[in-house]
């Protein structure tokens, strides 16, 4: 059961990211909300500080995004990644340090895409798979490895799919299901991803 309010954001955002930090607050990042006419999409990123119920502005990202992934790397900093600003499908990456509450650049992806998923690896790599370039979904996947900044692609899904989950299970694969296929239309199937 909810109970109480706790602070409110300083922004109204949707389809931004949540992520749990090591130190137990939660960045949010991105989104955007919609306005007369269009959508604003926001750079700007929160903290929420659960001993004090308050969320405190940090620093912003270079690129304003929605639907990108964000994923707590085994270092402490946060790989966010993809997503739309509005007008141009990302293949854009950041990685935002929590000691200085900056973001930082790091490598591209090498597929523009929004509504993918990322799914940190036992090894500290981070699964990149699927998503949308806007006019068709993607098979497509990539690996990004943070001892070297850069991302490159491995093996690609049978299906192409947008709005799957992604699970890394004890055994180390990942388990990819569901989503949406190129024409919208809902998945049933599901497939393994061997690192």
């Amino acid at each position: 059961m909810l109970r109480g309010r706790r602070g409110s954001l300083a922004t109204a955002r949707v389809r931004r990211t949540a992520t749990l930090l090591s130190d137990g607050r939660v960045l949010i990042a991105g989104g955007s909300v919609l306005i007369a006419g269009g959508s604003t999409v926001f750079a700007s990123a929160e903290l929420y500080d659960p001993k004090t119920g308050k969320f405190s502005p940090t620093g912003s990202m270079a690129a304003a995004r929605e639907d990108p992934t964000a994923t707590l790397l085994s270092h402490g900093r946060v790989l966010i990644a993809g997503g739309w600003d509005g007008s141009t499908v990302l293949t854009s990456a950041e990685l935002y340090d929590p000691r200085t509450g900056k973001f930082g650049p790091t490598g591209s992806m090498t597929d523009d895409r929004p509504a993918h998923t990322a799914t940190l690896l036992s090894d500290g790599r981070v699964l990149i798979a699927g998503g949308s370039d806007w006019s068709d979904g993607l098979a497509s996947a990539e690996l990004y490895d943070p001892a070297t900044d850069s991302f490159s692609p491995t093996g690609s899904m049978a299906t192409a799919r947008e709005g799957h989950t992604a699970t890394l299970l004890p055994d180390g694969r990942v388990l990819i299901a569901g989503g949406w296929d190129d024409v919208g239309v809902a998945l049933a199937s599901a497939e393994l991803y061997q690192p």
